[in-house]
């Protein structure tokens, strides 16, 4: 290494220790690359050959720096990545490919009626063990006490009385978090007795149905609870008050072979899976390939087995339409303007008198 005569210091800009020299003793300015390094140590390392990558010990603190793991959720149609607050101001629709995440029973009551209206009903219900049933996971109401702490509801089925922009309705949502919206007896219960209610108050009714079929755990009752609810919507249509069923995904079994698909209007959300039995299974059994869509809101709609399908963003509006048909149509029965049989409507005095 070459040296300085003079002073027998090596020319190097680095002491020993690794740190830049200062060379001050002549009386001239600092460099401001050294400076700064000298003011911040931290930048000095930065420059120095350190050892091998080290994975971050589980002990460290740094609980604040992570980020969240939900954060940022992959759209599962599209693969696009999207800021979890943004998926939520757009109501959990992808905003490039328009997919419908699915939602918790109480996420879409907050949606779609007025803040604060809703008032839930049967909170007491709770399922019982009539079969005294066990299978590989244990006994049944060991299960239902699993699932209880895990979702925070009692039951699949959360009913009760809301306002939609004031108007009033009997709003009726499953969950498909709880054992995959099994429908069993207590399902069957809360459903006739908000439909009770209904005609009592003279209000629609709105299902929203997502469920993977009726409650094994409760053998025939669960099944029985298909024509308890098809009998609770026929008082229903005899008191002349509408049905809504909107089928959200996924919605099979018991639930689709049953009420919700006997309404006065059948929606569905865009991409939902709707049918009886899974396609997988029908392909077994046929020894055929489905075609490509089977079983989703679209194909359904092609065939004429539901109304029209609404983007989720829309729904409130389109549920605003439909009542306000409902109650314009019910005014106008309980005091028609009849003229020979006939009813017209009254006429602007602007029209009129010309």
């Amino acid at each position: 290494m070459r040296q300085d005569a003079a002073s027998n210091v090596p020319s190097t800009p680095f002491q020993p220790d690794g740190h830049l020299r200062h060379n001050t003793s002549s009386g001239g300015v600092e460099n401001p690359s050294a400076a700064y390094l000298r003011t911040n140590p931290d930048m000095r390392n930065f420059f120095q050959r350190g050892g091998k990558f080290q994975p971050r010990n589980n002990e460290d603190d740094r609980g604040d720096q992570m980020i969240p793991e939900d954060l940022w959720v992959k759209c599962p149609s599209c693969g696009e990545l999207i800021y979890s607050k943004e998926l939520d101001r757009s109501a959990r629709v992808c905003p490039k490919c328009n997919h419908h995440f699915r939602l918790r029973a109480r996420q879409r009551i907050r949606l779609l009626v007025d803040p604060g209206s809703f008032e839930e009903w049967d909170t007491g219900l709770r399922p019982e063990d009539p079969l005294q049933f066990v299978d590989g996971q244990g006994a049944y109401p060991d299960k239902i006490e699993r699932t209880q702490s895990k979702t925070g509801e009692i039951e699949a089925l959360i009913t009760g009385g809301a306002r939609l922009d004031g108007r009033p309705l009997a709003l009726i949502v499953a969950d498909f978090d709880f054992l995959g919206a099994s429908m069993g007896s207590v399902w069957g219960e809360k459903l006739a007795r908000a439909v009770e209610r209904a005609v009592e108050q003279g209000w629609p009714v709105l299902t929203i149905n997502a469920s993977g079929g009726a409650r094994m755990h409760e053998g025939l009752l669960s099944l029985m609870q298909m024509a308890k609810t098809v009998s609770a919507f026929h008082r229903l249509g005899e008191a002349r008050l509408p049905h809504f069923s909107l089928l959200v995904d996924p919605c099979y079994g018991g639930v689709t072979a049953s009420y919700a698909t006997v309404a006065d209007v059948v929606m569905a959300e865009p991409g939902a899976l709707i049918g009886f039995a899974g396609q997988r299974v029908i392909e077994q059994i046929t020894k055929q390939k489905l075609p490509e869509g089977f079983q989703t809101a679209e194909f359904l709609l092609d065939h004429g087995m539901i109304d029209f399908i609404v983007e989720r963003p829309n729904l409130r509006s389109q549920l605003t339409t439909l009542t306000d048909l409902y109650f314009g149509a019910k005014t106008a029965d309980a005091d028609p303007d009849q003229e020979n049989g006939v009813q017209t409507l009254d006429r602007p005095e602007s029209i009129s008198s010309t």
